[in-house]
């Protein structure tokens, strides 16, 4: 963790140094492999988190499983490298003593994805990008585990609903979660199994939505194939609602593979797209530097988060790519008109803010009501950045909360609870998919700090 005294940090890229300010975050979970109370073995089981029964293996699509291939929807288009995608040659790990082929858990290829945090539970991602994976979705119960320095994962809301072979309807891989003001837990199952050199849509991406009172699934819509291909780019979404309105939310889902943005609307319960320019990657910031890895990707339009919501209802709707150091911004009110997506020139509805500079791409962000602040995870620096939105969005006026390139290697997520809290997962990713995880190590961690104290010292006072 950063004190709160100025602090000179290198991080990893080579020669270059930061000024960092602010109290930073603090490491609340690490682990050098991610285990669960429900392996899948009909071992470890939990009271109301049964395990899998009979023979088949519970995380390989069964012969009769409606599968789709990679480039049935190519449209001609190049197949592009992103974080979705492994090196040709790359196979699932397994060779040591705990690693069986025929596992439902494979310590080794288990790599989590996203954290969010709502009132003493904390929603753990697990997308299924290799086999041995128990459940996708999971959390850490914190007052039994809180204390914990490696907890073990429950199943959410059940592992029964995690094992998609035994249902069309269960879920297949989720990538991140994300808590609305209704207290609904709202996540995109991909539908897709992505194992090397066998990546497999075995059924429609689907948007899920799960009352956190009593964990009972109150939504699943299907993305219909006229719109989405395949859910390879679907990484997370943003939802708009208020309090008092909770059938009336717009969900906001960016395709980073197809470079679309989608809007959900829940009350009528349709989906459309847009298309922009401003959704592409940006072709100088493709090269990455990341835990000792040298690769190029070009992952599109990553994350949305929300501004302060205008007296007419309307709130600006952020967003950046992945491979880009520049964030953009449309207001709600463009995207919430289905006629709008069917525009072929959208004007000046789409606006570029500015460059956060060099080496700050970022795969996650979100905005604080509290402090009006955005914070972003970036991954170059391996670590969390800052903006105050009441000021012009400029290099100078972007901050650094903490950097880490020894401890905190691929920020994969952040978010940020209804008390005030950022959470943030670091994940080593690019080590995983382009290296070898040391498991001797700690290789995944979670963060976390109250957003008053973040921008402590920063410019983003």
């Amino acid at each position: 963790m950063l004190s709160s005294h100025l602090l000179i940090c290198l991080i990893g890229l080579p020669q270059l140094f930061l000024i960092v300010q602010g109290d930073g975050m603090i490491e609340v979970f690490k682990w050098k492999q991610m285990d669960f109370y429900n392996r899948g073995d009909g071992l470890n089981v939990v009271p109301g988190n049964q395990g899998h029964q009979g023979t088949s293996r519970p995380d390989r699509p069964l012969s009769s499983a409606p599968v789709v291939f990679p480039g049935k929807y190519s449209r001609g288009k190049r197949e592009s490298l992103t974080s979705r995608d492994s090196p040709q040659g790359v196979r699932s790990r397994i060779g040591s003593n705990t690693d069986n082929a025929d596992a439902p858990y494979i310590p080794y290829n288990n790599v989590p994805m996203g954290a969010t945090h709502y009132r003493g539970r904390l929603f753990v991602t697990m997308p299924r990008r290799r086999v041995g994976i128990p459940s996708t979705l999971n959390y850490i119960d914190m007052t039994r585990d809180g204390r914990e320095q490696s907890p073990k994962l429950h199943a959410y809301p059940n592992f029964s609903l995690n094992q998609f072979n035994e249902s069309s309807q269960n879920l297949v891989s989720v990538y991140r979660t994300t808590v609305d003001a209704c207290q609904r837990l709202w996540f995109i199952d991909t539908g897709m199994l992505e194992y090397p050199n066998n990546r497999q849509q075995i059924r429609r991406p689907s948007i899920w939505i799960v009352d956190l009172n009593t964990d009972r699934v109150l939504k699943r819509f299907e993305i219909p194939e006229s719109l989405v291909e395949t859910g390879r780019g679907l990484a997370s979404l943003t939802i708009d609602v208020e309090p008092n309105k909770c059938g009336d939310a717009f969900a906001y889902i960016p395709d980073l593979v197809y470079r679309r943005l989608y809007v959900y609307h829940l009350s009528d319960d349709r989906i459309w797209a847009f298309e922009h320019n401003y959704f592409n990657f940006d072709p100088l910031a493709g090269d990455l530097d990341i835990g000792g890895q040298v690769f190029r990707w070009d992952d599109g339009i990553f994350s949305t988060t929300l501004g302060q919501r205008q007296p007419d209802g309307s709130r600006d709707v952020y967003f950046h790519p992945m491979a880009s150091t520049n964030e953009f911004v449309v207001s709600s009110r463009v995207l919430q008109q289905e006629s709008n997506a069917a525009r072929s020139d959208h004007g000046n509805d789409f606006r570029v803010l500015g460059s956060r500079g060099p080496s700050t791409q970022s795969t996650m962000h979100d905005y604080d009501p509290r402090t009006g602040v955005i914070f972003f995870a970036e991954i170059q620096r391996n670590g969390v950045g800052c903006w105050k939105s009441s000021k012009p969005f400029t290099v100078e006026n972007h901050g650094t909360v903490d950097s880490n390139a020894s401890d905190m290697i691929y920020p994969s997520d952040l978010t940020i609870d209804d008390e005030g809290t950022i959470w943030v997962m670091s994940n080593s990713m690019p080590i995983f998919i382009y290296s070898t995880l040391d498991t001797d190590v700690y290789n995944f961690r979670i963060w976390k700090q109250t957003t008053t104290k973040a921008k402590r010292g920063t410019v983003c006072e």
